[in-house]
């Protein structure tokens, strides 16, 4: 959140110095919104957790330790009013983070309290942008959708469980996403970066083999939270 913050500053800081250096204010791609349809592509940070739900009040806490994962996609942007456009945002997310099971009576060794959770997802969002009226080169806008993704490291299928050190999540999930950004027109480009939450609809816990397991035994339902931050060039 913080670099994120800082690059729209300093963004900001340099059209305004641009602009006051001139004396004169230009509109950079005064034409560019008026496109049926564009294209563009992004790279970005994420953060994924899970929103953890229990069958009862657990004995023992679980929780899961996060790590910054890498985006990288390309974007479709329809236009369908002045301020309304559809967005196809199709991208590559890669995560490793893991989960800890704090100290069970029956864990044998130290290394059945963690587990890793390495994820790579197909992530394919259809999303609504809501821009305000542009403001010189500036321009907010808000952002709000669906998605769908398809873990490619899930380990849905495999036959092995916790017991053999192997974390199973499913494959496909769906989500809703709600976001924000700034459009900022340079003499050549559109530069938006965005931040994004993320939430799942789905639950995605396959529990091990073992009804009564230490690991999954007790937890109901795992649902993906995420927030991304996004560097956008048209």
């Amino acid at each position: 959140m913080r670099i994120f913050l800082k690059i729209i500053f300093l963004l900001f800081v340099y059209n305004f110095s641009f602009s006051q250096a001139k004396k004169v204010r230009i509109e950079n791609l005064q034409n560019f919104d008026k496109q049926k349809l564009h294209f563009g592509y992004y790279l970005g940070i994420n953060q994924y957790n899970f929103k953890i739900d229990y069958k009862q009040n657990p004995e023992y806490s679980t929780q899961m330790i996060e790590q910054l994962g890498l985006n990288i996609g390309l974007v479709g942007d329809l236009r369908i009013s002045e301020y309304l456009n559809l967005r196809f945002e199709p991208g590559l997310h890669t995560n490793k983070g893991s989960i800890k099971f704090n100290e069970r009576s029956n864990f044998t060794k130290e290394s059945d309290t963690l587990r890793s959770v390495k994820s790579t997802y197909v992530h394919l969002p259809i999303l609504l942008k809501f821009s305000s009226k542009r403001i010189d080169n500036f321009r907010p806008y808000l952002l709000g959708g669906i998605s769908s993704s398809f873990n490619l490291s899930s380990n849905q299928n495999s036959p092995e469980d916790n017991k053999n050190d192997v974390f199973r999540l499913k494959t496909f999930n769906l989500y809703y996403e709600l976001g924000f950004g700034i459009d900022f027109y340079f003499q050549y480009f559109k530069f938006s970066p965005s931040i994004r939450g993320l939430f799942s609809l789905k639950n995605e816990l396959v529990p091990d083999n073992d009804i009564n397991s230490p690991w999954t035994g007790n937890l109901d339902r795992l649902r993906t939270r995420g927030i991304f931050i996004n560097f956008t060039f048209h």
